[in-house]
């Protein structure tokens, strides 16, 4: 049987319930731009790796436009960010847990000034050997860049490793670096296609009883 020896988090939806926000972010400022953005539209982009700014190059809008709209995205996203419970139960138990065992990184899509923000006053970073933010690597998920890298830095092959997703942007990036992937459910993406995953989910603290306990 496979033993996994580390563990590779996703972020933004695995540890901390910020994807709703970041929708609802992006959402308000891209209707700035004539976009009439609705939530399955934006999940079958996120899926591929695409973003809404695309359908407003379609209706015309110029480069400085959506700039613009994007830098308020990005203050919109921090004011939610600040005043919205994003916490998930049980996640630094779970991490707390894990350490003991197994090397553990994040490997997210986050910039890393929202990532700082969001972990101001939380231990979860202090409970990991490091991050990965997205000014880390080239190509971001579904691409399999970001998990390359984190494989790099700890030196291993990926046979050894566990990918931790909840998005199928994030599982086609973990299966594209030769990782087994565990999706943990979240109501946000759950009409995503994880029919790929090697493991699937209900909650974090399930990994320890149905996932690494068989490894």
């Amino acid at each position: 049987m496979k033993r996994y020896t580390h563990i590779l988090f996703d972020h933004d939806g695995v540890l901390v319930d910020t994807e709703p926000l970041y929708f609802r972010a992006t959402q308000t400022c891209v209707a700035d731009l004539g976009v009439d953005l609705r939530l399955p539209q934006y999940l079958a982009m996120m899926a591929e790796g695409r973003n809404a700014w695309e359908l407003a190059r379609q209706l015309g809008a110029s480069e400085f436009d959506i700039e613009q709209a994007r830098e308020r995205r990005n203050s919109l996203y921090r004011e939610l960010l600040d005043s919205e419970p994003i916490d998930i139960a049980g996640v630094e138990d779970v991490l707390a847990n894990l350490a003991l065992n197994y090397r553990i990184a994040i490997v997210t899509t986050s910039r890393t000034e929202d990532f700082e923000l969001i972990h101001r006053n939380r231990d979860i970073v202090s409970l990991v050997d490091f991050v990965l933010t997205r000014d880390a690597y080239e190509h971001s998920k579904p691409h399999p860049d970001p998990y390359l890298k984190a494989l790099e830095r700890f030196g291993i092959e990926p046979d050894v490793a566990l990918a931790v997703e909840d998005s199928q942007r994030g599982l086609r990036s973990a299966i594209a670096a030769g990782l087994d992937c565990a999706v943990v459910y979240n109501r946000f993406t759950s009409d995503h296609d994880f029919s790929q995953a090697t493991y699937q989910i209900t909650r974090l603290a399930d990994l320890i009883p149905h996932v690494l306990n068989r490894s």
